[in-house]
C-alpha cells in the first residue's frame, strides 16, 4: 500500500452502489452478505463515505463487519468537505461517523477534493484537524479523494506529506481529471494510490445481449484471441500499472462479487502482452463511436460569467447519450442537483454553498466559445442539456 507498511488486496470493495429491492433500498441482508464473501476470498479494503445510499452505507459496512470481519479489513471512510461551513463541523461529521459504522476508520479521506476544496482546507485549517483526529487514534492514515483536473491534482498532493490519494482511472479517463499522469505522479511520490470508477460505473460492462447494439465494440472483443468479459477487460487495465495499490469496485450483485475476485485472482503488474494492450486501445477507440461531445473536462471554459457548470453539464450529455432514455433517473438525480434559477444559485452561494448553474441559466453570450480547445459548440449542447433534463424530451428527439 505506496509506502504504508501493509499489503492490501488487488480488489478493494466499493460501498456506493450496494444492491437495491423495489422499492430503491439498500437490501441490507444481501449487502453484507456479499462484503463479507468478499473478505472471505481475500479482500481486505473496504470503502464507503458519510452520503452513500444517504448515510445508510457506513452503517449497513459496520454491521458487516461484525462477527470478528473488522478485524480482517482496512476500512476507509470520507469527510464531507462541502457540507463542512467552519472548523468544528470536522469532529462533528467524523464522531457521527464513528458511531454509524460502530469503529474507527482506518484511513479518512477529504472527499472529492477540487482546487477550491483545497482553499477551504487552508482557510479552515482542516489539516490540523486531521492531524488532531490522528493523534487521539480516531483515525490512522489521512488522504484525499479527487475530482477535477491533472494542474489541481498535482498542487493538492504538493500541499502536504499525505499517506494515500483516490483518484478515477479507466482505459476510457487516461486523460480525463488525474488520468495516467496523475497515476504517475502519485507514483512518484510513493503515494498509496487507490483507483476508482475502473468501469466507468458501469460503461465498461457492456453486458453480452447488448452488444450487438454496440457493434464497434462488439468487432474489437470478437477480433481479440484472448476472450475475457468486458468488466475483466477494464480491471486488468488498472492493475497493470505498477503505481495502483488497490482497485475499488462499487457491486451491486453477488455474481459480480464472484466475478470482480476471480478477476483480481488473475490479476498482476505489467502483465499485459502488446496483444492486450492493443485491444484494450482499439476498445478505447470504439466508445468515442458513443460520445457526442468531444469534452475533455480540461475546465479552459470556466468560469462561466453565469455560473454554469459546463463541463459537468456536458459530461451528463455525454452519459445520456451512451445510456439513453434508460438512464436518465440516475443521469437526472445528478443534474438535479445544480441551481436551475438565478435566485437558488445566489441565495446558495451567499449561504457558503458550493454551487453550479443548470444549463437553463446560460444566456447564449458565446464566451465559452474562444476557450474551448476542443472547439464544442457549447451554447448549443446547453440548449440541448436543458431539452433533456429540463423539458424531459427524449434521447432521441434532442441527440441524433
Amino acid at each position: 500500500m505506496g509506502s504504508l507498511e501493509w499489503e492490501v488486496s488487488a480488489l478493494g470493495f466499493g460501498a456506493m452502489r450496494l444492491p437495491m429491492n423495489q422499492m430503491m433500498q439498500v437490501n441490507e441482508e444481501e449487502a453484507i452478505k456479499m462484503i463479507r464473501y468478499a473478505i472471505d476470498k481475500g479482500v481486505n479494503y473496504v470503502d464507503t463515505a458519510y452520503t452513500y445510499h444517504n448515510g445508510k452505507s457506513e452503517v449497513i459496512v459496520g454491521k458487516a463487519l461484525k462477527d470478528g470481519y473488522r478485524e480482517k479489513v482496512h476500512l476507509t471512510t470520507k469527510s464531507p468537505v462541502w457540507m463542512i461551513r467552519k472548523a468544528e463541523d470536522f469532529e462533528k461529521f467524523l464522531n457521527e461517523q464513528i458511531e454509524r459504522l460502530q469503529t474507527k476508520p482506518d484511513i479518512y479521506l477529504f472527499h472529492g477534493m477540487n482546487r477550491n476544496r483545497l482553499e477551504k482546507i487552508k482557510s479552515l485549517n482542516l489539516i490540523e484537524k486531521m492531524e488532531e483526529a490522528k493523534v487521539k487514534r480516531l483515525i490512522k492514515y489521512i488522504g484525499f479523494s479527487f475530482h477535477d483536473n491533472f494542474e489541481a491534482f498535482k498542487e493538492i498532493i504538493d500541499f502536504y506529506n499525505w499517506d494515500c490519494c483516490q483518484i478515477q482511472y479507466n482505459y476510457l479517463d487516461i486523460k480525463y481529471q488525474a488520468g495516467t499522469k496523475g497515476v504517475q505522479y502519485a507514483g512518484s511520490k510513493d503515494i498509496a494510490l487507490i483507483i476508482m470508477e475502473p468501469i466507468r460505473g458501469g460503461k465498461l460492462a457492456v453486458p453480452q445481449h447488448v452488444l450487438n447494439r454496440k457493434p464497434e465494440i462488439e468487432e474489437v472483443l470478437n477480433r481479440s484471441n484472448l476472450k475475457r468479459s468486458m468488466p475483466d477487460w477494464a480491471l486488468q487495465f488498472v492493475w497493470n500499472h505498477p503505481e495502483v495499490s488497490v482497485v475499488l469496485s462499487g457491486m451491486s450483485s453477488m455474481q459480480q462479487v464472484v466475478e470482480n475476485v476471480e478477476s483480481a485472482n488473475n490479476s498482476g503488474i505489467k502483465h499485459l502482452s502488446k496483444e492486450e494492450l492493443q485491444t484494450i486501445s482499439e476498445l478505447r477507440e470504439a466508445y468515442k463511436n458513443y460520445t457526442i461531445v468531444p469534452c475533455t473536462s480540461c475546465g479552459y471554459c470556466l468560469p462561466c460569467p453565469n455560473g454554469v457548470g459546463i463541463p459537468e453539464i456536458l459530461r451528463f450529455v455525454n452519459e445520456i447519450y451512451y445510456w439513453g432514455d434508460r438512464g436518465r433517473m440516475r443521469i437526472s438525480f445528478f443534474y438535479n442537483r445544480l441551481a436551475k434559477t438565478e435566485e437558488d444559485f445566489e441565495n446558495r452561494k451567499a449561504r457558503g454553498e458550493e454551487v453550479e448553474g443548470a444549463a437553463a441559466l446560460c444566456i447564449q453570450c458565446g464566451e465559452c466559445l474562444e476557450k474551448c480547445p476542443q472547439q464544442i459548440d457549447i451554447p448549443s449542447f446547453m440548449e440541448k442539456a436543458s431539452a433533456l433534463f429540463e423539458e424531459g424530451k427524449k434521447v432521441t428527439e434532442v441527440l441524433s
